[in-house]
């Protein structure tokens, strides 16, 4: 059974958000029911880490409104993070329903097939979490994780409250910060800055 660590970013930094993918559900505040993976099984393992980059907001989400977390490897700075060791298939069928294409059809299954072997960079097409990543390798077995191909090139667009709240509990569940630190961190992102202060920010992370 072939692995991959999926290296979360946005909101699947909460294992709560993160089931609705792997299990099926809708996620508190979400606007849309997810059918969940072929395999719903919980991941191998969980890690917390920080990789190079940084984090945009851009686009508009059906399920949140507002702007969508991006990775852009090119920016300065660090990541907050947090890997799930999971199958490819699983791996396959997060990104196939982030796309909101069916798991287990051609594009997951052409996906499972590359993830492995991913290098550096792998685009599956144009759509917004369509170009794979591999951010680092740990214990033999590749770290990915969805982008956009050029997250630098996007236009920043302000995130909503509901989202912006399931990634400061994920940030608060795998990296034990405060609200004081996801609202520093957060604030800093393009999408994010100008458009909520760090005293707003903290007032969701609480």
């Amino acid at each position: 059974m072939k692995r991959v660590w999926y290296v979360a970013y946005g909101s699947n930094l909460a294992l709560e958000r993160f089931r609705c993918y792997l299990a099926g559900g809708r996620p508190l505040g979400g606007a849309r029911e997810y059918a969940g993976c072929r395999d719903p099984r919980d991941p191998a393992q969980i890690v917390s880490l920080e990789v190079p980059g940084g984090l945009v907001f851009a686009g508009e989400s059906r399920v949140w409104t507002g702007g969508m977390a991006f990775f852009d490897a090119e920016a300065a700075g660090q990541v907050a993070c947090r890997a799930y060791l999971v199958t490819t298939d699983q791996f396959a069928d997060v990104v196939a329903q982030e796309m909101r294409r069916p798991p287990g059809g051609e594009f997951a299954r052409a996906l499972s097939e590359a993830a492995s072997r991913v290098e550096t960079v792998h685009a599956m097409g144009t759509g917004r979490y369509e170009t794979i990543t591999r951010v680092a390798v740990r214990n033999g077995v590749p770290m990915l994780t969805m982008t956009h191909g050029d997250a630098s090139t996007l236009d920043p667009a302000a995130p909503s409250a509901a989202y912006l709240a399931w990634i400061a509990a994920g940030l608060r569940e795998s990296h034990g910060w405060d609200g004081e630190q996801i609202a520093g961190y957060l604030a800093a992102a393009p999408g994010v800055k100008g458009a909520w202060t760090q005293d707003e920010l903290a007032t969701i992370a609480a």
